[in-house]
């Protein structure tokens, strides 16, 4: 066990503190609510590692900061007021600590401090809430007639905790090596925040009258098994996914060619499954802006757009999406260029082109907000011609 200078030792505890499992086998209620349960403070005080020692005042005073700028950093975080009850441990404390000395030291502003505050609050506190929901749950069904989940949830989370959280360390990094990968190849600065990136929506049909007739359950798995066919298919091909909205996935790719490719997989795919619903999807390529794991700007809104009047089982694209296909030799301009081309290299006695995908003009058609746009119909094109 490693202590640092502020007298905790790796998980946040006080090196004079009692010993974690004596003060768990006695539940430590005095902090407590009178009415809050003592396995829940139990629980508590196993996953943070750190009994309540402090009020917000306390913890703020502790760490060296002021009570305004630790409610900021609390509340952009997600975690509720909570007045001046004692709720608050060491590892709060640090957290509070190394936060404001990445401003002291002059690495972080404090408005992007408290921005990296609200980008991993978020992202956590979904991660969590699927955990408890769809893992959790699952697992703490009791074994044995008789017994309590709250006796077979205890010891689950003892084994469950440090595994899970070496995996979720090991994946961030995973991910943020991937992050600075794509920063580090940007042409210059301004590219590492608005970015030409193609993307796209893709959205389940008839979702809404779904909801009616299907059964919380049925309707559950229907979402959790699109949710992760879009999530495989986006991750094996080259994309990143950027979120799930139940019947809508948003994903983006840094070029047109992968993203056609990620949409239309994900399309017939889909349509092997008698039991999903048909999917259409819009796509759009052009410079996007990125805040804490989104995208942001018209281009996002063409494409969320493009989907809502793509047909049944198909893929609309912009102009500027269809011109990249083109410009990349992913698609003819016309299948009479394509035939051309074909002509051209039969008669040279060379191999012919051949194009991934093919591409329809559609009607021009005027899109609220966004003005007249031509969409184009994207297809998968077989054999050179």
């Amino acid at each position: 066990m490693t202590v640092d200078d502020t007298g905790s030792d790796a998980a946040g505890r006080r090196a004079d503190a009692p010993p974690l499992s004596t003060s768990l086998e006695r539940g430590d209620p005095h902090d407590a609510d009178p009415g809050e349960d003592p396995l829940a403070l139990r629980l508590e005080q196993l996953i943070l590692g750190a009994e309540r020692r402090y009020t917000p005042f306390q913890a703020a005073r502790s760490a060296g900061v002021s009570m305004e700028l630790a409610s900021r950093f609390w509340r952009a975080m997600g975690f509720a007021d909570i007045g001046q009850a004692k709720a608050l441990t060491e590892a709060d404390v640090l957290a509070l600590r190394r936060l404001a000395g990445l401003v002291e030291a002059g690495l972080l502003s404090e408005a992007m401090a408290v921005q990296v505050a609200r980008s991993t609050g978020q992202t956590t506190a979904r991660l969590a809430e699927w955990q408890i929901d769809s893992f959790l749950e699952g697992l703490t069904e009791p074994p044995e007639p008789g017994m309590t989940r709250t006796e077979v949830t205890y010891p689950l989370i003892e084994l469950l905790l440090p595994e899970l959280e070496e995996f979720i360390v090991y994946v961030w990094r995973r991910q943020l090596a991937a992050a600075t990968g794509r920063v580090v190849q940007a042409a210059d600065d301004e590219e590492m925040v608005d970015r030409r990136l193609a993307v796209c929506f893709a959205d389940l049909v008839g979702f809404t009258r779904l909801t009616r007739r299907m059964e919380e359950e049925e309707l559950g798995e229907l979402v959790e098994a699109f949710e992760t066919t879009a999530a495989d298919l986006v991750a094996a091909h080259g994309g990143r996914l950027v979120k799930t909205l139940g019947d809508e996935v948003l994903y983006a790719a840094d070029e047109p060619g992968v993203a056609a490719e990620i949409a239309l997989r994900l399309i017939e795919t889909m349509a092997h499954d008698e039991t999903m619903p048909e999917l259409r999807v819009g796509m759009a390529f052009g410079t996007v802006t990125t805040r804490m794991g989104d995208v942001f700007g018209s281009t996002v809104n063409l494409a969320s757009r493009l989907t809502s009047i793509a047909p049944r089982d198909a893929v609309l694209v912009d102009g500027a999406f269809a011109e990249e296909l083109i410009r990349t030799g992913d698609a003819p301009a016309s299948e009479a260029e394509a035939a051309e081309a074909a002509a051209t290299a039969e008669k040279e006695g060379e191999e012919p082109p051949v194009y991934r995908f093919a591409l329809q003009p559609m009607w021009q058609r005027p899109v609220r907000g966004l003005g007249v746009v031509e969409p184009w119909l994207l297809t998968r094109r077989v054999g050179p011609v």
